[in-house]
């Protein structure tokens, strides 16, 4: 039988055990942490938010907490490893054929998870962005996905009054603008928003009832993203979008 450390630090104890709620339990709220570790919510609140912090925890559009990119090889998601095996092909052939990185990503809340890269084989190119998190409201592939929601969920995830998720109005009415753009365009761009002197553009993959599993982008430095080399990359996108979600028809993700 283990024994108790006489010197035992309830606070990390505390943030261990989160950590197995999360890995068992696949998403928590801060009620359920509150009552299972017997602790008050702000306490259960501020833990979580440092595990979102150190990326061991995600927070999803229900507010609750999901298993974030350190805990990936603890507790794999079979959906989303079906959705890179099933496109990991597509994603190769679009990077040979652009010859530029190509992610696929996904959101959670407000933010977009990249779950698997092809590297560009050019000597100056985007690295494996693999585990990598960014504001969705700012990455190609996280606008993309927004601009699958309607009004009401993106005033969930943005203009809640009680949420730390808030967008400043000029914000939130720049993004309004954008997305209905990319509604009308079908793709999203990422012009040095996250990183300087990187680029992206970024389009949705659909499964068969239409719901949006992910997005792929192709990301370039932005001396190689010329204006007019757009239109090709978008025609590239497409065809690479149009062959991938012939072969993920059957799959759901949660």
């Amino acid at each position: 039988m283990k024994k108790r450390p006489s010197y035992a630090l309830t606070s990390v104890d505390n943030a261990l055990l989160l950590l197995l709620m999360l890995r068992d339990q696949g998403t928590v709220r801060v009620s359920e942490a509150a009552e299972e570790l017997g602790i008050a919510r702000s306490t259960a609140h501020r833990l979580l938010s440092m595990l979102v912090y150190r990326d061991f925890a995600i927070q999803d559009d229900r507010r609750s907490y999901a298993p974030g990119p350190a805990l990936a090889g603890q507790a794999p998601e079979q959906p989303n490893q079906q959705l890179r095996t099933l496109l990991y092909p597509h994603m190769d052939a679009l990077c040979e054929r652009v010859q530029e990185t190509v992610n696929l990503m996904l959101r959670v809340g407000t933010q977009t998870r990249f779950i698997a890269t092809v590297e560009s084989t050019q000597v100056l190119h985007v690295g494996d962005r693999r585990g990598t998190i960014l504001p969705a409201h700012r990455s190609s592939g996280g606008k993309a996905l927004l601009a699958e929601l309607d009004r009401s969920q993106l005033e969930q995830l943005y203009r809640a009054e009680d949420s730390d998720r808030a967008l400043p109005d000029r914000e939130w009415k720049t993004l309004l603008r954008e997305l209905k753009s990319i509604r009308e365009s079908g793709y999203a761009l990422n012009q040095e928003k996250t990183e300087d002197g990187v680029s992206a553009l970024g389009m949705c993959v659909h499964g068969g009832t239409g719901q949006a599993l992910g997005a792929l982008s192709i990301a370039a430095p932005s001396a190689r993203f010329r204006t007019d080399l757009i239109p090709g990359m978008v025609r590239e996108m497409r065809t690479a979008v149009t062959r991938a979600e012939a072969d993920v028809q059957t799959l759901t993700l949660p």
